[in-house]
């Protein structure tokens, strides 16, 4: 994983939310968490089997969030736990050996060891700067991403109010990937061009794909 990661935003209607990441996804966005904390669990399965085929279309994944059987009723990529989504060996047999799991490890890399050794296939720190999703997370300093570049093998996604202004200073301390709702999705006419402006920010990075 590396590059920007797109979280989807707060949409109900399912043509209106698939439109939206389709700019993300014409930005070159290849990797798409769907994150919905509002609608009911019927819009939640029509937009998750929605959103599988569009990213299938870009040559992108889908990773949903928090809920494995959705995860693996609308043939997602994976699924991303948090602290309350049970445990990697759990998601692992209910996704498959192919599947991408992904854990919040918040700002602690002990608990990012844990993942690792359970099977993770990336983990996620932060909120790294102020995030209006979610105001009262946790933050850490730079120094986390440096010193899980060191101790980690799986790839490093940061989180928390991410913008086009600060990512290229979680990046440069190490960060694989970049997840981002509110500086991408916030204006509908310049998605396309801020996935795109993402994606120069690690094309200039020295690091290796991962």
């Amino acid at each position: 994983m590396r590059g920007l990661y797109a979280l989807t935003p707060e949409i109900p209607g399912t043509a209106a939310l698939c439109e939206r990441v389709r700019q993300a996804l014409e930005g070159g966005a290849r990797w798409v968490q769907y994150r919905a904390k509002l609608v009911d669990a019927a819009t939640r399965a029509d937009q998750a089997a929605a959103l599988v085929e569009l990213c299938a279309s870009f040559g992108a994944r889908l990773i949903v969030n928090d809920d494995a059987d959705l995860a693996a009723m609308a043939g997602a990529a994976g699924v991303h736990l948090g602290r309350n989504d049970g445990p990697v060996a759990a998601a692992r047999a209910r996704l498959g050996s192919g599947a991408i799991i992904g854990v919040s490890c918040y700002d602690d890399i002990d608990r990012a060891r844990h993942a690792q050794a359970q099977g993770a296939d990336y983990v996620a720190f932060g909120s790294f700067f102020a995030s209006r999703v979610k105001p009262d997370a946790v933050r850490p300093s730079l120094d986390l991403l440096l010193a899980a570049r060191r101790a980690l093998h799986v790839p490093i996604v940061a989180i928390g109010g991410i913008t086009l202004d600060n990512a290229a200073s979680v990046i440069a301390a190490g960060a694989d990937a970049v997840a981002v709702i509110t500086d991408l999705f916030t204006d509908a006419d310049a998605t396309t061009a801020r996935a795109r402006a993402y994606g120069r920010l690690f094309a200039a990075d020295p690091v290796a794909s991962c």
